[in-house]
């Protein structure tokens, strides 16, 4: 199989990508996660996405290899964008808006096929619901540092679980890739994968 850059460093997405036993090295791309709070979600997670995998073309200046895979996660509720927090309190300030309620997580791929120079990009809508939370288990989560680096304030695979009573959709998506949705994107543009 031809090698994929990952234009991430997400420990998850690596694992993921293992999993599959996909030939990959990581490139994390240097994309500022800036957006309006108040845009369409989906749309901003895409648009992430993409730039994520066009900033590895711009850096690879005409050496671009045959795939490339870019992705963005957020968390959204009420329609406002929440990603990574830049602070304990900004992850308290999250966390405080989640409990008690159902919200959703959003991951875009963004695929660059080299050959062509065209890029397909989907996205994968979930919802999680978090029991109520007291600010003692709040500032509990805080203390274990699984908050920082993550969209939402939180970790579905980690300790946060304690805190979700229902999941609708995909977890691996919740995670950071959407298998389902990978799979098929990767066969639809001609990857050689799964045959």
């Amino acid at each position: 199989m031809e090698p994929i850059i990952l234009a991430s460093g997400s420990l998850r997405r690596q694992e993921y990508f293992r999993l599959l036993s996909l030939p990959f090295s990581i490139m994390p791309s240097p994309v500022e996660e800036h957006y309006d709070g108040n845009a369409d979600p989906k749309s901003v997670a895409e648009d992430l996405a993409v730039r994520k995998v066009n900033k590895i073309v711009e850096i690879l200046k005409g050496r671009i290899p045959p795939w490339i895979v870019g992705a963005d996660t957020l968390v959204t509720v009420d329609g406002k964008v929440y990603g990574k927090p830049k602070d304990r309190e900004a992850a308290r300030s999250m966390l405080s808006v989640l409990q008690g309620r159902d919200h959703f997580v959003i991951t875009a791929v963004a695929l660059y096929k080299g050959k062509e120079k065209t890029i397909d990009c989907r996205s994968v809508s979930s919802t999680v619901t978090f029991a109520p939370l007291r600010d003692s288990e709040i500032e509990w989560y805080l203390n274990t540092g699984e908050w920082q680096g993550v969209a939402g304030s939180y970790k579905v695979q980690g300790l946060a679980s304690c805190f979700i009573s229902e999941i609708k959709g995909s977890y691996s998506s919740i995670v950071g890739l959407p298998m389902r949705e990978f799979y098929v994107m990767l066969k639809e543009n001609g990857y050689p994968y799964g045959d």
